[in-house]
């Protein structure tokens, strides 16, 4: 069971890694050139799917209280975002979206997360 929250928790922080990337994002979500299928839309999905679980019981994928803490404040700021903002092209470039990339960066630093290789 506990290598199945690892999996979880990288998939979620893959997720969370897309958010934080605006190459990724102009490429996949707004030009839609691969190989990665992937939108803005799908990518809330599951962030807000997977990270409720994980907050709901962030200790056990052993989290830590300010990895969770992170999290939970940037859980918050992209609700807040993505319940006004769902196309892409309108909004890469403000400085709205720049705070929810650069917030993604600090949960991936958070968690010493590495991109796997491709």
């Amino acid at each position: 069971m506990k290598n199945n929250r690892k999996q979880i928790l990288t998939g979620f922080l893959e997720t969370v890694e897309g958010i934080s990337d605006k190459e990724y994002q102009r490429r996949v979500w707004i030009r839609g050139e691969g190989p990665e299928c992937d939108d803005f839309d799908e990518t809330c999905c599951h962030f807000f799917h997977e990270g409720g679980g994980i907050l709901e019981k962030y200790k056990d994928f052993g989290i830590t209280d300010g990895q969770y803490q992170l999290l939970y404040q940037f859980r918050d700021k992209f609700r807040a975002f993505s319940s006004i903002n769902d196309w892409p092209a309108e909004f890469i470039d403000t400085p709205e979206w720049e705070k929810i990339t650069e917030m993604a960066k600090e949960v991936l630093k958070a968690f010493n997360y590495q991109k796997p290789p491709r």
